[in-house]
């Protein structure tokens, strides 16, 4: 009987983690300060940057299979997959070069400086306090009126200016979605197609964290039982649609005001509950 309530726990774990990464990678408030925070706030163990790559892989899935027609052309004649027209569009090139410095960076830090981010800036006064920065920057962005540039239009420097922006998202706080998206935004990009192209630029970047985590952590992700995995990663792709899917039509129509009124008060909660988080 125990060994039966231990693994229900275990499934419930994995489905929060899922549901907490799903709906946060996208919604520009952190994933990790969140799989970090509630975590600790309901009782259960912070998951750490290793098991947290390796569920955002079913947010990877859910951009792939929301944007399936952006990435994917179709024959009319043989209805297959055509994937060199995507691999040789500007898209795709745009996607490569603002991967680029995330690679760079994130590959110096995890080669040189292992437990960086474990340590000072994985601390909730840190998240806290990345939190109302983001919150003012997004701020920044939201104000900004001149918006002529979108997914046709955008130059290549465009998409390698959001790349550097992306490189910062590896501090835990500052938001994948949120620095890209709000970089866009200043840079003068249109409300939806600074969405979308932040989200296709996930798709490498996040992919790369989970292979990255992977290989480091290949000893320690055996510790964890498949099965409970397994629902993790189909929570993370589920809530990750939802996420999109209310972000692209709320944020079109009415900017990021409600995310920064929100990044706020769970930076002010972070720092009134410091001693019991």
């Amino acid at each position: 009987m125990r060994d039966f309530y231990n693994g229900f726990l275990e499934y419930i774990k994995f489905i929060l983690y899922g549901i907490i990464q799903g709906l946060t990678e996208f919604i520009p408030v952190s994933s990790t300060a969140h799989l970090k925070v509630i975590s600790n706030l309901i009782g259960i163990e912070d998951p750490g940057q290793s098991l947290s790559a390796i569920i955002q892989i079913g947010s990877v899935l859910a951009i792939f299979w929301y944007f399936k027609k952006d990435i994917f052309t179709f024959k009319n004649r043989t209805s297959k997959i055509n994937f060199n027209s995507f691999f040789k569009s500007k898209l795709s090139k745009s996607i490569f070069i603002g991967t680029i410095p995330i690679i760079f960076l994130g590959g110096f830090i995890k080669l040189f400086i292992p437990n960086f981010f474990n340590t000072v800036f994985r601390s909730n006064l840190s998240i806290a306090i990345m939190s109302f920065v983001m919150a003012f920057f997004m701020y920044l962005a939201d104000i900004r009126e001149t918006k002529f540039i979108n997914i046709k239009n955008h130059t290549f420097l465009n998409s390698l200016l959001i790349g550097f922006s992306q490189a910062f998202a590896i501090i835990p706080g500052v938001s994948r979605s949120g620095v890209t998206i709000s970089t866009a935004l200043i840079s003068g990009w249109e409300r939806r197609d600074a969405a979308k192209f932040s989200f296709l630029l996930g798709i490498p970047a996040i992919s790369l964290a989970a292979i990255v985590e992977f290989m480091f952590s290949i000893n320690r992700i055996f510790i964890y039982n498949l099965f409970p995995l397994i629902f993790g990663l189909i929570t993370t792709f589920l809530s990750s649609l939802l996420a999109i899917d209310f972000l692209l039509k709320h944020f079109s129509k009415r900017g990021m005001k409600l995310f920064i009124y929100y990044r706020i008060i769970f930076a002010i909660f972070i720092l009134f509950n410091l001693r019991e988080l």
